[in-house]
């Protein structure tokens, strides 16, 4: 087995076995707003995301999780990493600094990890996850799978939160969707009662965590039928845009920001000059995306590899949970 299985963030111990590789398949299925498929992300309303600007959303899981936050920052326009013009690459560099800063803002929170995989939707989605402070075995790479293994946090510090991470975000622009929660003004001899009750309604809830979001699973290999339509083509990567104003390709979405603040690129050591006042508008968290299925790990065969072999897991920038400095 590799050497991470004994580091301490490893989530699992007991006897385990790698799964036998499949054989590469000629043609990769088409993800999720790839060929005839539908993309999820274009098709949902700002009021499924906690924040909304001209060219950027950030939207949450439809339901806590293990970690005190998980975010998803997604372009208004359909587009990949690869396929970003200069001006949506500029800022999302900014973007991911300011939501980063946002969430560690957040008390109990140590560092943000940023992640982008996208094999299960075409449409860009970057992942923010916040590692709580202290949880010195949750550091590094693991972080996405202790999050479905957690308890899930409780619901009002995580649409509180929520709140905080909209209202810091438009400090800078945009929209605030996100809504701290209501006081439920109770008599003091109810209160025991009811908040056993809501912790015992979240526990018994399927919260779906990150690696569980239905963007970020795969589709099955295809069968040899199926080979010839899935190469009946693809949406080319739409023109460059220019940083002087001229409009997005394949977008009718204005480059100019209306509310108070702006989008555009900025210098990404700038910070808000305080904690924002007053309370996020309207709307709650929702998320736009539904999960299915949950993928488990299979028992099959070994593998071996050469000694001086090295890996990501194996980058000495990131071997902070195998005991290194």
């Amino acid at each position: 087995m590799p050497d991470f299985t004994q580091w301490p963030s490893f989530p699992f111990e007991g006897d385990l076995h790698v799964k036998q590789l499949d054989d590469p398949v000629p043609v990769e299925p088409p993800r999720k707003g790839e060929g005839l498929r539908e993309c999820t992300a274009c098709n949902a309303p700002d009021d499924a995301y906690i924040w909304v600007g001209e060219r950027w959303r950030v939207r949450a899981m439809d339901r806590p999780t293990g970690l005190p936050m998980v975010l998803i920052l997604e372009s208004r326009t359909h587009l990949d990493l690869g396929d970003l013009p200069n001006l949506l690459a500029a800022e999302l560099g900014v973007m991911t600094v300011r939501l980063e800063r946002a969430i560690r803002s957040l008390d109990g929170v140590a560092r943000v990890h940023v992640n982008r995989w996208g094999d299960g939707s075409a449409h860009l989605h970057m992942w923010f996850l916040a590692r709580p402070y202290g949880r010195l075995q949750l550091r590094g790479t693991f972080l996405s799978l202790w999050d479905s293994i957690l308890p899930p946090i409780s619901e009002a510090q995580w649409r509180e939160n929520l709140a905080l991470v909209a209202a810091w975000l438009a400090e800078f622009g945009g929209r605030p969707l996100a809504e701290p929660p209501r006081i439920q003004w109770q008599a003091p001899s109810s209160l025991l009662a009811q908040s056993a009750a809501a912790d015992a309604a979240a526990a018994e809830a399927a919260a779906v965590s990150v690696i569980e979001a239905a963007e970020e699973i795969p589709e099955p290999a295809p069968d040899a039928a199926d080979v010839d339509a899935a190469q009946g083509g693809t949406a080319s990567a739409p023109d460059e845009v220019a940083l002087d104003g001229d409009a997005e390709a394949g977008s009718a979405v204005p480059l100019s920001d209306s509310t108070g603040g702006s989008d555009e690129p900025a210098s990404a050591d700038e910070a808000p000059g305080g904690t924002p006042a007053g309370t996020p508008t309207s709307g709650t968290a929702t998320s736009s995306n539904q999960a299915s299925g949950t993928p488990t790990p299979g028992i099959a065969g070994t593998v071996t590899a050469p000694v001086n072999a090295r890996s990501v897991l194996n980058d000495p920038d990131d071997d902070a949970t195998d005991g290194r400095q």
